[in-house]
């Protein structure tokens, strides 16, 4: 292992985390701008939608110019989103920062797995990933702290925008870490077929049962994972009558124990099996679940959104290395096609808000939300069976 070329790329990961703050700075946005909950979620849900789009032509991107450059690339466009809030609040402005957002992250997610794994020359494990996953998840945690500083404090006559320029500058430094750093790089496998024939190769890979079972997994953890930042606030809100400021702390404790749950998974995971961990996780998630829909306290409601964070940090990374270990040929696609489940966080806010607005209240989105967790169960029994 060569921590020198490893740190840079794991900076990497915590840029990938900025697609996080979508969720405390709609919340924000909905307040300063006086949208309702549909127009609120509409922001994250357009950073997600990007991940329809680019993902797979990101995954054939990698197989022209490197996995290397195409992370550079997703750099640069993460830094252009950081900087446009910093000059103004029109809304107009911030579909564009969040849009930059979502296409830098989308590129950023198709290429950053398999590069790691030609840091790491065919060691990118579950664990790995998951570790991973956890220097995301500080990046994800701390953008609702710096959000609800910057509110309190007017930081740089900025507001809860004081997360933008500090962010900024973590993206330039990413940039310029990994730029400086040589990576070796297996040559890519298919480079010479038509751009036409490589797209239906890669959309071809749904048909196997395995690959279309981990994408829909994708859909739903991510969905999870965007839709309980964006909804938890509200719910404290709803049921408390808390300040926006102080719901939003709610966001980073789901993140920090999100964070925890990677942290100790790359760790758990090296004792007992990769499935039966998914199992705890996922159960977890079942009770959380049940106490949002019954939690009528502030303890109950934190104790229940922690438990979501610390269950939701795992599923990634074992649905992950799962497809890619199950078809190593086609790592590139896989990791394009899966990437683009992260669609899910643009369907599931949508949902959620609509949800909200029927009747009247966050019961609707957390119905929403109990979907996607069924769907992981229901993977969990599925998938540990299927063969490529």
């Amino acid at each position: 292992m060569n921590y020198r070329k490893l740190i840079p790329v794991m900076l990497c990961f915590f840029v990938m985390g900025f697609v996080d703050l979508v969720g405390i700075a709609s919340n924000y946005v909905k307040a300063d701008l006086g949208l309702s909950d549909s127009m609120a979620n509409l922001l994250p849900s357009l950073v997600f939608f990007w991940f329809l789009i680019f993902s797979i032509p990101t995954s054939l991107l990698m197989n022209k110019i490197g996995r290397k450059n195409t992370v550079l690339l997703s750099l640069v466009m993460t830094v252009a989103a950081m900087l446009v809030p910093v000059f103004t609040l029109d809304f107009t402005a911030l579909v564009l920062s969040f849009s930059l957002l979502g296409i830098g992250n989308a590129i950023i997610q198709t290429a950053l797995n398999p590069l790691v794994d030609s840091v790491m020359k065919g060691g990118a494990s579950a664990s790995t990933l998951t570790f991973g996953q956890f220097i995301k998840s500080i990046a994800s945690f701390l953008a609702p702290i710096i959000a609800s500083w910057g509110a309190t404090t007017d930081a740089f006559g900025l507001g809860w925008r004081a997360l933008y320029p500090i962010y900024l500058g973590i993206g330039i430094l990413a940039t310029l870490l990994l730029f400086g750093t040589r990576i070796h790089e297996a040559p890519p496998s298919q480079g010479q077929k038509p751009v036409g024939r490589q797209f239906a190769d890669c959309f071809a890979l749904l048909r196997n049962p395995l690959v279309l079972l981990c994408f829909l997994a994708i859909v739903c953890h991510v969905g999870i994972d965007v839709g309980i930042s964006v909804t938890a606030p509200k719910i404290l809100m709803e049921r408390l009558g808390m300040s926006l400021n102080d719901a939003a702390y709610i966001a980073t404790v789901y993140f920090i124990a999100k964070a925890a749950g990677s942290f100790s998974g790359s760790f758990i995971m090296k004792f007992i099996r990769e499935w039966t961990f998914l199992f705890i996780s996922i159960a977890m998630m079942m009770v959380a679940l049940l106490g949002l829909y019954v939690g009528s306290t502030q303890w109950e409601l934190y104790g229940a959104v922690a438990l979501m964070g610390f269950g939701n940090g795992n599923p990634f990374s074992i649905v992950f290395s799962r497809a890619m270990a199950a078809l190593p040929e086609k790592k590139n696609e896989i990791s394009g096609l899966l990437i683009m489940g992260i669609c899910g966080g643009a369907v599931f806010p949508m949902l959620m808000g609509a949800a909200s607005d029927a009747v009247g209240g966050q019961a609707g989105a957390l119905a929403i939300l109990s979907v996607g967790v069924l769907y992981l169960f229901a993977f969990w029994g599925k998938g540990r069976t299927s063969k490529a």
